[in-house]
């Protein structure tokens, strides 16, 4: 493909972009808004302009060492999705965990499915724990009571830009030496005891899809201090290559050790591409550089949405310390079947587009591909996250977002006869 031909495909896939926009403008409130600004669009043109190769290489790196620089963490490693992020990081914990008793591993029911799915290809069993309704994150109490001698890590997923850790979750886990892998795709800034969420795990996995808080337009990361793990993550994103690693002593090692295979082409774990590229990381380092001040504006946002909810109808008692919101979250207080379905008929009516189910589309346990995995599930044990599923929603929050439009929807909202 010629330069000027590939510079123009990328015009029309910008203004593909632009156009889509568009069309999602028809909504008083759409439920996301195009992350990828003018600022980033000339900076995707002007790298074509400049450069040869846009596979992963020299913008993939900057963009690993600038993002861990910016959570606080020592390694970072670029994927294509932040789903690829969760199933990386299991696949990597299968690789180091030596104790075969510890095959348990302990799961939200609000969540993406890929949290789970990474849990069950990987060979672990998933243990389901409710919701506290105040985080959308897993109920601290669950998660102390179903710890045993099999359990050998907690995989939280902090929603919605919520923070689901405390000070006793974090002691209990290490006193009763249970691991921690944090999913921060729907958090990212959001704090706990003066550290970004994403620096608590062994490893942590952020998503960068178009709508979250910084946008690669298709893309994932995953972090950890752990330097093995960095080694083995690396080669697990570019099918188990041992020339992945980063480690020179390893390689000079092992290809001494496989001297019948060519130096290039030791794949020393079962693996497949999870690369990102070039292209993606330009525009991710370009995005880093306004995430903080968007953060503060979808803050901002969250707060004035809350106050002006009526909290006689919707919950509005969250826990907001440390807070990077995502999306705002409209949770019926009551179980009203009729009510809600009197509050999708005005959201439709009135433009405000919206989930229903909160994130990830509700109670995972009631998704069919995972009924037929675990056969019996007393939903009775799950009562939080139910109501979030049946009577919980989420609606758009970003940063061109104004306050005069959010009172508008507020009050479509507080208009609701209940």
């Amino acid at each position: 493909m010629t330069l000027i031909l590939l510079i123009k495909v990328v015009k029309l896939y910008l203004i593909h972009i632009t156009i889509n926009k568009m069309k999602k403008n028809n909504f008083l409130l759409p439920l996301m808004e195009n992350n990828i600004n003018l600022s980033d669009r000339n900076k995707i043109i002007q790298f074509v302009k400049t450069n040869k190769i846009y596979t992963q290489s020299k913008k993939v790196i900057e963009f690993e060492k600038k993002w861990s620089k910016w959570l606080g963490v020592k390694y970072s490693v670029f994927v294509n999705s932040g789903s690829s992020s969760n199933f990386l990081s299991i696949k990597a914990l299968k690789i180091v965990n030596k104790n075969k008793i510890k095959n348990e591993i302990i799961v939200p029911t609000l969540t993406w499915v890929s949290d789970i799915v990474s849990v069950i290809e990987s060979g672990y069993k998933p243990v389901f724990v409710d919701i506290n309704p105040r985080t959308l994150s897993m109920d601290e109490s669950q998660v102390l009571k179903k710890i045993t001698k099999k359990t050998l890590a907690v995989f939280i997923t902090h929603a919605q830009g919520f923070n689901g850790l405390s000070k006793n979750l974090l002691k209990e886990l290490k006193k009763k030496n249970v691991l921690l892998i944090e999913d921060v795709c729907e958090s990212h800034g959001a704090r706990f005891a003066n550290k970004k969420l994403g620096t608590f795990g062994l490893m942590s996995c952020f998503s960068f899809y178009y709508a979250h808080h910084l946008s690669t337009i298709e893309g994932g990361m995953i972090c950890t201090n752990d330097k093995k793990l960095y080694e083995i993550l690396r080669m697990l994103r570019s099918h188990g290559m041992l020339r992945e690693s980063n480690n020179q002593i390893l390689e000079k090692k092992l290809i001494k050790k496989y001297h019948q295979l060519s130096p290039k082409f030791i794949f020393l774990y079962p693996g497949f591409n999870f690369r990102n590229n070039e292209i993606s990381a330009v525009v991710g380092i370009n995005q880093l550089k306004r995430l903080d001040k968007n953060n503060k504006i979808r803050n901002k946002n969250f707060f004035y949405f809350l106050k002006n909810l009526n909290s006689k109808i919707y919950q509005t008692d969250f826990d907001l310390k440390g807070c990077s919101n995502y999306a705002f979250p409209l949770i019926i207080r009551k179980k009203d079947i009729v009510l809600r379905d009197k509050l999708e008929k005005l959201m439709k009516k009135k433009g405000i587009e919206f989930r229903r189910g909160n994130a990830g589309g509700g109670n995972q346990l009631r998704q069919p591909w995972l009924k037929k995995i675990l056969k019996k599930i007393n939903l009775d044990n799950y009562k939080n996250v139910d109501h979030v599923h049946k009577f919980g929603y989420y609606i758009g929050n970003y940063p061109t977002l104004k306050i005069e439009k959010i009172k508008k929807v507020v009050n479509i909202l507080n208009s609701i006869k209940h």
